[in-house]
């Protein structure tokens, strides 16, 4: 008797055309235990002669969608407590983040202070043209601009402008009135909905036999704590949709979503290396190169104006990246705490630049790519593109001297991709989510009844620990394909596109192999 996944790889011919797709849909609870477990309240796992694919509405993307949106309405409840208004001694409302607000309800988000830190509320302001002095009056005094990448500079600016003409029309009695900064909030958490909504959609439509596996990015709990806590579900959404358009043998479009991503976060263009790899290895270096030269020219064109016009405030995103030092959940920090080191720079100064630091970062992380270029080009099969995606951002946030708890969204749609294990990946989750509490009660202060930094910290090298066993997890997976779900259901590289299914040309220490096939697969 044939097994379930076996099943799904062969859809029957007499099957309605309609139908005949979905016939082929890899069914999570038959291939993973907790998915199956997961399913027992609702009547167990589908049944092997279920119709699959007939409901004239429902399917597992917009089931996705459905579950992302009451996902991201949670998300937003979670940040609601910091829009929160009172009235002060003279009878106007204030925003009240009275006490510490922010981190006892743990509803911190960036978005409200940097309404008016970044100077948004007022009236003529622009990004990068517009300044403002911090620590005024102080050694410490310098000048300041918009810290964001152009793409999220520009976009925090258009929402203050949506805010200006909200607050116009309830003026005039047509909209509900409230303080600037929560309508800001508000139409600001809008947009990142979306946008997460638009992530969901993008990767249940890369893997076309695994959709339900976009359940994963739809129902993260990551999401709910991080949704709305900064403005990275921009580059989620480009990111998600290159990696789709390169699914689908784009590699122009996939270069021009990446490079706009890039312009909203860096880390998309991380993804052309791995692309690289790969396409050396398959000999398809001419697609990679359509993609790589649209990507960098797409952010080149969105970046040039105001690096030509407005050049001091666009470089002061790379001014700020240069100078910080090692943040409180970087791997350095958590070293630092617990040995006393004092750091590869020692003692510094207030804004001065740690070069050291700099430096080892940048090495550090230049080593790993090179050690996921080793193992993508020695693997006896082709790894998937979803595979290196995960380990070479999750390499740059492990050796960043920066990981803001945000960042983890960057890691859920590539995960999901990457290796579409239910239990681990949730695991996971669970423990990034849960870094949120001990971050903010660190937040509040050991003064005010917070936590020593010692207990953050301890939760941030398990939040770590958790990542680097997700990376081994994946290794293992290139190095023995037959424990690959993606590979045992009979697929090769659904997101690889033009590499689904291609014959190596280049490989390390092997040799070339033909195209792979799902019988390449041989299940222990």
């Amino acid at each position: 008797m044939s097994s379930p996944i076996e099943q799904t790889t062969a859809p029957d011919p007499e099957l309605a055309p309609l139908a005949l797709d979905a016939s082929a849909r890899v069914i999570p609870s038959w291939e993973d235990p907790f998915a199956e477990a997961v399913t027992r309240p609702l009547g167990g796992a589908l049944g092997e002669h279920a119709a699959v694919g007939r409901h004239w509405f429902w399917s597992p993307v917009r089931v996705g969608l459905l579950l992302a949106v009451i996902a991201l309405m949670l998300s937003w409840f979670g940040k609601g407590s910091c829009i929160q208004q009172y009235q002060d001694g003279s009878g106007a409302n204030q925003l009240d983040w009275r006490a510490g607000r922010p981190y006892v309800a743990m509803c911190y988000t960036d978005i409200v202070p940097l309404y008016s830190a970044e100077k948004l509320s007022d009236a003529g302001a622009f990004p990068y043209a517009t300044s403002w002095i911090d620590n005024p009056g102080t050694a410490n005094a310098r000048v300041r601009y918009m810290e964001y990448p152009v793409l999220t500079g520009v976009f925090q600016w258009a929402n203050a402008k949506l805010t200006n003409v909200w607050l116009s029309l309830s003026n005039s009695g047509w909209l509900p009135t409230g303080l600037p900064v929560a309508i800001y909030f508000d139409i600001t958490a809008v947009w990142l909905a979306l946008a997460w909504v638009v992530t969901v959609w993008a990767t249940s439509r890369t893997h076309r036999r695994r959709p339900w596996d976009a359940l994963l990015v739809a129902i993260s709990p990551i999401v709910l704590v991080h949704a709305f806590t900064n403005f990275d579900a921009i580059a989620t959404a480009f990111t998600a949709t290159g990696l789709l358009a390169w699914a689908r043998k784009k590699p122009v479009l996939a270069g021009v979503l990446l490079g706009i991503g890039g312009a909203a976060k860096l880390y998309p263009l991380f993804l052309l290396l791995p692309l690289l790899v790969l396409c050396l290895r398959a000999g398809k270096m001419r697609v990679w190169s359509y993609t790589a030269v649209s990507a960098v020219g797409t952010w080149a064109v969105i970046n040039l104006p105001f690096a030509l016009f407005l050049r001091t405030g666009w470089e002061e995103f790379f001014r700020l990246n240069t100078s910080r030092p090692m943040d409180p959940d970087s791997l350095y920090n958590v070293f630092s705490y617990f040995s006393g080191w004092t750091g590869f720079d020692g003692v510094l100064l207030r804004g001065q630049t740690p070069t050291w630091l700099n430096i080892v970062t940048g090495g550090l992380f230049i080593v790993l790519c090179a050690g996921i270029g080793y193992v993508a080009l020695t693997a006896a099969r082709r790894p998937r593109l979803g595979q290196l995606c995960f380990l070479i951002v999750a390499a740059f946030l492990l050796t960043s001297k920066v990981w803001s708890p945000q960042y983890s969204l960057w890691l859920v749609p590539l995960a999901a991709l990457a290796i579409p294990r239910w239990r681990p990946l949730l695991a996971w989750m669970v423990i990034d989510a849960l870094v949120w509490a001990p971050r903010m009660f660190y937040y509040l202060g050991v003064d005010h009844k917070g936590l020593p930094e010692g207990w953050f910290l301890g939760t941030v090298v398990v939040r770590d620990l958790a990542v680097i066993a997700l990376c081994v997890l994946i290794i293992r997976e290139i190095y023995r394909p037959a424990t690959d779900l993606v590979r045992v259901a009979g697929d090769d590289d659904p997101a690889g596109g033009f590499l689904d299914g291609a014959p190596d040309r280049f490989v390390l220490g092997a040799r070339a192999r033909g195209p792979a096939r799902a019988r390449d697969v041989t299940v222990s």
